[in-house]
């Protein structure tokens, strides 16, 4: 069967474009010799319609509304899965054995504890600092405690390890980042506990507490981490992939994420959606008048949580976390007047015409958002949480990219400057 090719016309010559199809039956232009053949570049703003590489990791049909790490669905994940062996799979491809899997948690278990000294550090930051900016320095001060991380050309055993340190301690440090922002003294892992639980302890019990995990906590934890696991290409896995191209770290790398993810239209969305909520409390909760400014397109305001720039029909991703939050909201009988105007909201949403006629349903965000606040999470630590389930994608993402040898990243520009000009002296301007 002759390769598929299209065929780009211009200035009197033909040239011929290969045409890629993956796995998925999805097709892209392969234009990496277009600008050698032609002299032309693609310009295409936020690279909305660019693929940047090829992965084998998170397949995504936004129109249909299907999410799958490795082929497995994110329902049967969620459902069946751990988070650990969910990162396990996205990292190393394949589902682990029952040995594998001990011997995973095991490593992990031996790496939560993190340098005493790194504590001189965090307690550098005041205690107004934001959890995300504490976060992304302290991992990318890891390399200085582990130098022989800086070459992510040594060994497989030794990026390995790398990898297990990261997804041990991220934990450990983003809880920490919450007792600096509370001033409260930090607490140790508990290694007795899995990893959602021992978390949970890091950031809620003081040192002197008998601290009992609640399974159902625990659980809903498990699930939203898995469900942000990965998400194919976008801001923050892309800027993982394209500094881990200069062979940056693997910490450097993710550091650098860590700081994408913090912006507020990435990883910000579901911090958006309390925000939203607590402005309509304050409102005097007049629900009605907000959803009718949401309906007037000529009013700036927009319904943070509601719809998705990439799933178009629905959220696969909202429907399993739906049940979470429900789940939490009555182990916990919260009553919380925002959290009240989020159930009226979502009630609202499934059933006005004008929201499911333009598939504005309930996102993962705007659930995720409900039970880090039925947890007594602040709104500034949404992120962070929001990070720790994204890791096992950005150390995927970072370790294909390392092992398909791909170029450093460098984007082309359209260049709109002043053509050349003669300079002038300051005596004569």
């Amino acid at each position: 069967m002759a390769e598929q090719h299209a065929e780009l016309h211009f200035e009197g010559k033909v040239y011929k474009i290969p045409v890629v199809e993956g796995t998925e039956n999805e097709k892209a232009l392969d234009i990496g010799k277009l600008r050698a053949q032609s002299g032309l570049i693609t310009l295409d703003y936020g690279y909305k319609n660019t693929g940047a590489t090829t992965s084998a990791i998170t397949f995504l049909d936004g129109e249909k509304g299907i999410l799958r790490y490795r082929g497995y669905s994110i329902e049967e994940l969620a459902e069946h899965s751990s988070f650990l062996e969910t990162a396990y799979l996205i990292i190393y491809g394949e589902l682990p054995t029952k040995d594998e899997y001990s011997q995973f948690v095991g490593d992990i278990t031996k790496h939560t504890m993190v340098h005493e000294e790194v504590k001189s550090i965090l307690d550098g930051f005041p205690s107004k600092a934001h959890p995300m900016g504490v976060l992304s320095s302290l991992i990318g001060a890891l390399t200085a405690f582990y130098p022989n991380s800086l070459d992510p050309n040594r060994s497989g055993e030794e990026v390995n390890t790398s990898i297990i340190r990261i997804l041990a301690k991220l934990p450990t440090l983003a809880a920490w980042t919450y007792k600096n922002e509370k001033g409260q003294p930090v607490n140790y892992p508990d290694n007795s506990l899995d990893y959602c639980s021992n978390f949970l302890k890091m950031m809620y019990a003081v040192p002197t507490d008998k601290y009992e995990p609640d399974a159902l906590l625990s659980d809903a934890l498990n699930k939203l981490l898995i469900l942000h696991a990965d998400h194919e290409q976008n801001c923050s896995t892309s800027t993982v992939r394209i500094v881990g191209s200069s062979h940056a770290s693997l910490y450097s790398s993710v550091s650098a994420g860590v700081s994408a993810l913090w912006g507020p239209l990435h990883g910000g969305a579901n911090q958006a959606v309390i925000e939203m909520l607590e402005a309509i409390k304050e409102d005097g909760g007049n629900l009605a008048k907000w959803i009718a400014k949401a309906k007037d397109k000529n009013d700036p305001f927009r319904m943070m949580g509601f719809g998705h720039r990439v799933y178009k029909n629905f959220d696969p991703r909202a429907k399993i976390i739906k049940k979470a939050a429900d789940n939490v909201l009555e182990k916990l009988g919260v009553h919380d007047p925002v959290l009240d105007i989020a159930k009226q909201l979502e009630e609202v949403a499934l059933k006005d015409e004008y929201f499911v006629s333009r598939s504005l349903y309930p996102n993962v965000d705007f659930y995720s958002g409900i039970i880090y606040r039925a947890l007594g999470i602040p709104t500034q630590m949404f992120t962070v949480m929001f990070a720790m389930g994204r890791l096992p994608g950005w150390i995927a993402q970072w370790k294909e990219m390392r092992e398909n040898n791909e170029p450093i990243g460098r984007p082309r520009q359209v260049y709109t400057g002043r053509t050349q000009r003669s300079f002038v002296k300051m005596s004569d301007r």
